[in-house]
């Protein structure tokens, strides 16, 4: 989680390095690619490609219930839950002839032949850094290039470690340990770097030992700078954009000391941000920066009616768009320059009902993601949220007639369940010369939704289960939209006092432990959240050394591996919990009131 050079890791995990280990091998012949989540064809997607290393035969139900986990909690994190639908992910299981990873967990322990050559100690290296954990990238890109239509361009590899030791890293490719407590945590923040290029905001650099004083120019990382607030604002510099608001990561946007491994002399945008402390969100800064780095892997506009060629003004010019699984992209319709009326918004436009003079016509199409992740006008208006397509279109043209039958083309997977906050979407046929009209019902009754997709959460639906049938003519699709709240309850150890009511309260002498427990009514896992004072919220992953403990709170924290973890101070505290289910739906936040004396 260190970057540029060996890292050491704090509540995250490794370096950003060269990932190379050992020379490459060639793919065994028993390597295979599982898809795990399909979204659209692999050449027009982004696609996540993991693979895991040290696992034999006999331990890939333990990789794969490793790949579930990390895969649970990804989708429970920004930008990664609301683009979810942009990312193809396939699994490479490559059984392994010894279980486990060199050097783990100490340079002392065994060397181990493995595919990928996994090492903890920068590679087994005697000056290495214990948590990083280093792999051969010429071999990772050999299984990568199994899967087809997962190019260079549009993928990205993490590789998980048959090992329950805390470390990871990230580079070209991202590596995380498969079955330590944080391990899930580690593989986001890891991507942060490869994916995000995104810098560690660590104070230090050693475990343990303070960062000096940042002597150097002002940093190129768009999350650490040497201004201070007015400057930023004055000079519409760093993230001036987000100042003053409540971070996603807890507190506010501003300006705290510390990063790049340094304690003094350089500031970042949050007390902690995922980039710092493992187990918290991204913050507005970073978010927005991986936003655009997924937007970027695809094409906002996947296909449309051709552009090679003029077209007859009695024809249907159409687009192909992704469809981000929280929120619907905008189309803008110009005519010669000029915007088309307001109803003109939707991914079709049928020439004949507009009525163009007779001659020829520019006619121009523009996708834009207008998601509230991104504010930076130079983001929104790059190919990765904003893309045109333009038409020359000549009235003399007729069109010859057409024989495509009306029917869907894809849609969101109808394999598996969609939240209630949820926007679903069906794409159809394009027939030259009419619109496919979709009609939307909902338990059997019939709804308005958009031309080519539906807002679940205009809906207001009750908990339970529903099911969603978009149909055109005959034919048909059907979603089960699960819109039950998964529910957490909680375990303390015992209190010197307790008061039931609407609000339990308790008091503690000493130190005390608390255990979250997320269900749901479907399978799945359920992540479990909590926040103290208001602050972020914090991914509820067991205690750091074994997840199945629970967390230990107490009045100065319980430092483990030179960091500290539970520091709560004595006084009267608010705790705050809620759970996450594998649909994406979010449960009502629940509290009681601690008081630590």
């Amino acid at each position: 989680m260190l970057r540029a050079q060996a890292g050491v890791i704090g509540v995250m995990a490794a370096a950003v390095l060269p990932l190379t280990a050992a020379p490459a091998q060639a793919a065994p012949p028993d390597a295979k690619v599982v898809p795990i989540q399909i979204t659209g064809d692999a050449s027009k997607r982004f696609n996540l490609v993991i693979m895991g290393d040290g696992y034999t035969a006999t331990d890939m139900p333990k990789f794969r219930t490793h790949l579930a986990k990390h895969l649970n909690d990804l989708w429970t994190i920004e930008p990664f839950k609301s683009y979810r639908s942009y990312i193809n992910v396939y699994a490479v299981e490559i059984p392994s002839g010894e279980s486990g990873v060199s050097c783990d967990p100490q340079l002392s322990s065994p060397r181990r032949k493995t595919p990928l050559s996994m090492a903890f100690w920068s590679g087994c290296r005697q000056d290495g850094v214990q948590r990083l954990l280093v792999m051969d990238s010429d071999a990772a890109k050999t299984y990568a290039d199994l899967v087809p239509g997962a190019t260079l361009a549009n993928r990205q590899i993490l590789a998980l470690a048959n090992s329950d030791t805390y470390g990871g890293a990230g580079g070209t490719y991202a590596t995380a340990s498969g079955g330590n407590a944080m391990s899930a945590l580690i593989a986001p923040h890891e991507l942060g770097h490869s994916l995000g290029g995104l810098d560690d905001e660590y104070d230090y650099y050693q475990r343990g030992v303070p960062g000096g004083t940042y002597t150097g120019p002002e940093p190129d990382s768009i999350h650490h700078t040497l201004h201070t607030e007015q400057e930023m604002k004055a000079q519409k510099k760093k993230w001036w954009r987000w100042l003053g608001e409540r971070s996603e990561s807890g507190g506010t946007i501003g300006r705290y000391e510390g990063g790049l491994y340094n304690s003094k002399g350089v500031w970042r945008p949050s007390q902690h941000s995922m980039m710092k402390t493992l187990g918290y969100y991204f913050d507005q800064v970073s978010r927005e920066r991986m936003t655009e780095r997924i937007s970027a892997k695809v094409n906002l506009i996947q296909t449309q009616t051709l552009t090679d060629k003029p077209v007859g003004a009695d024809q249907v010019l159409w687009l192909e768009t992704m469809h981000p699984a929280s929120h619907q992209l905008s189309v803008t319709w110009t005519v010669d320059g000029k915007t088309i009326r307001e109803g003109a918004r939707g991914p079709n436009l049928d020439l004949s009902e507009i009525h163009l003079k007779k001659g020829t016509h520019k006619v121009t199409a523009t996708v834009t993601d207008p998601t509230s992740f991104v504010r930076d006008p130079a983001i929104r208006s790059s190919a990765a949220l904003t893309q045109t397509r333009t038409w020359d279109v000549d009235t003399s043209v007729k069109t010859p007639p057409s024989d495509v039958p009306a029917d869907f083309s894809s849609t969101t997977p109808t394999d598996q369940p969609v939240g209630a906050q949820s926007v679903v979407y069906a794409e159809t046929t394009h027939p030259v010369s009419t619109v496919p009209r979709i009609r939307w019902e909902l338990d059997g009754r019939r709804v308005r939704g958009g031309e080519r997709d539906i807002d679940l959460r205009r809906l207001h639906l009750s908990d339970g289960t529903h099911q969603l049938v978009a149909r055109i003519g005959s034919n048909s699709r059907t979603w089960t939209i699960d819109a039950h709240r998964p529910t957490v309850k909680y375990e303390l150890s015992k209190a010197t006092q307790a008061r039931a009511g609407h609000t339990p309260e308790y008091v503690f002498d000493g130190p005390f432990t608390m255990r979250l427990t997320g269900a749901d009514d479907r399978p799945g896992v359920v992540v479990s959240e909590f926040r103290v004072d208001g602050d972020g919220w914090f991914n509820y992953f067991g205690w750091p050394t074994d997840s199945a403990d629970p967390w230990r709170f107490s009045d100065t924290g319980t430092v483990i591996d030179s960091l500290t973890y539970g520091k709560l101070g004595k006084g009267r505290h608010t705790v705050e919990y809620r759970a996450i289910d594998p649909a994406g739906n979010i449960g009502d936040a629940d509290k009681f009131i601690v008081t630590l004396r």
